[in-house]
């Protein structure tokens, strides 16, 4: 039996939706849970190497999300190319889905990358002998170290941002799917040859 083109296409969206869901959920609980369930540990570096493990192991699962989501956006948007024309507002609302996601992706990259150095500072620290505090994985006291301070902080905003641009490509998808809808695509289609 040969799938269709309909066939793909549904596919193509449950592979991207699954994706996205694995994304946006994974990094609310390491915001919420990982980085917090650190506090529960007496040392700083302790609290630090708990969520940088945590997040390592995550990792290769968040990044295959986020590859199923770009790489099914890619095909959808492949399947979608005549909507993409014909339909007023589809094609904008499809570009900012896709920024969203890159820009998701980016930030995704670049949390990982601050956590990777808050854990090599944090390592330096132990091996000086000194006390490292913190009040978590991603919050400084006043006695963290000013380094790791900034890289937490950057950490922070990043590992924010991610969820935010992560439920944002799912609610542009959302949108998406329902301009397939006969209406919305008649309402589309009539906007675009009948400008305002």
């Amino acid at each position: 039996m040969q799938m269709t083109a309909t066939d793909n296409h549904a596919v193509a969206q449950a592979v991207h939706d699954v994706g996205s869901a694995l994304w946006f959920g994974g990094t609310v609980m390491g915001v919420a849970g990982v980085n917090k369930s650190g506090s529960d540990l007496a040392q700083g570096i302790d609290r630090i190497r708990v969520a940088e493990s945590a997040w390592s192991r995550f990792g290769p699962v968040q990044w295959l999300g986020i590859g199923a989501t770009l790489l099914a956006g890619m095909q959808l948007t492949r399947t979608g190319r005549r909507r993409l024309a014909l339909q007023k507002g589809f094609a904008s609302v499809g570009a900012a889905k896709a920024g969203t996601a890159l820009i998701g992706a980016a930030a995704t990259a670049y949390a990982a990358y601050c956590g990777s150095r808050i854990g090599q500072l944090a390592e330096e620290v132990q091996q000086r002998g000194e006390h490292l505090e913190v009040e978590d994985a991603t919050i400084p006291t006043g006695n963290t170290p000013d380094e790791i301070a900034r890289w937490q902080r950057r950490q922070r905003i990043a590992q924010y941002a991610v969820p935010v641009l992560a439920g944002a490509n799912i609610v542009l998808g959302s949108y998406l799917v329902q301009s397939y809808r006969t209406v919305a695509t008649a309402k589309g289609v009539l906007r675009r040859l009948l400008p305002d």
